[in-house]
């Protein structure tokens, strides 16, 4: 399991507690930081029970803290600044199985740009851009030292494709742009062999190639020998 998995996962389950989802969603509909003063009073909480959970929820990086003086003054007299909480730019998102439509639309866009600029149809753009992407993935990829077919395993399961070997061969048992391969099949099959190439290649895995091999319940590429 990845570790931004994991850390979706914790940021989602911090919000399953009433109280402290409340409180998050307060903070996050003000204009301005909150104390835990005003989050507490605008919830019905104790302020005791307001600061744990405004506090927990710094811990799992949903909001961020601030310092400053509520009065405006400054210089002495002017008291302790006040502990403000604003909702951070971290966004979660948690979907099982795993998906990536993110990248997918990063692909896409570039692919666009590409397409206008050089004047090629945006199905061979879509290829070549996802085979950069993979390409960046392989060589970011941090796997351990078994073989290719082991160490390409590591690496596109930390993409969502569930990888599983059968005899020499990587069958990948989820595709991360499901939803998008439903109506535009040809598109997103062709991004797919394109990215799973282009990660062979970043991890350096010469005997391995990616095969356009659709088969029922599996994404439509599969990593073969080469």
């Amino acid at each position: 399991m990845s570790q931004d998995f994991e850390a979706a996962v914790s940021g989602v389950g911090a919000l399953a507690e009433p109280a402290r989802r409340a409180l998050y969603l307060y903070a996050a509909a003000q204009p301005e930081p909150v104390s835990r003063e005003q989050a507490a009073a605008a919830c019905e909480l104790p302020l005791h029970s307001a600061k744990f959970h405004l506090d927990r929820l710094v811990e799992e990086g949903l909001l961020e803290v601030e310092y400053r003086r509520l009065s405006g003054r400054t210089g002495p007299g002017a008291g302790r600044p006040s502990k403000l909480y604003r909702r951070s730019d971290r966004e979660v998102s948690v979907s099982l199985p795993a998906r990536q439509y993110d990248l997918v639309g990063d692909v896409l866009a570039a692919a666009i740009d590409e397409s206008t600029r050089a004047g090629v149809p945006v199905q061979r753009a879509v290829v070549s851009v996802a085979g950069e992407r993979g390409r960046a993935i392989g060589e970011a990829a941090q796997v351990g030292a078994g073989g290719e077919l082991e160490r390409a395993a590591e690496a596109l399961a930390a993409q969502g494709y569930e990888p599983h070997r059968r005899d020499d061969t990587l069958c990948l048992s989820n595709c991360p742009f499901d939803r998008l391969a439903r109506d535009h099949v040809e598109l997103v099959c062709g991004m797919n062999l394109g990215l799973v190439g282009g990660v062979l290649e970043g991890l350096g895995c010469e005997s391995l190639d990616a095969a356009l091999e659709p088969e029922q319940g599996l994404c439509c590429v599969k990593v073969r020998p080469r």
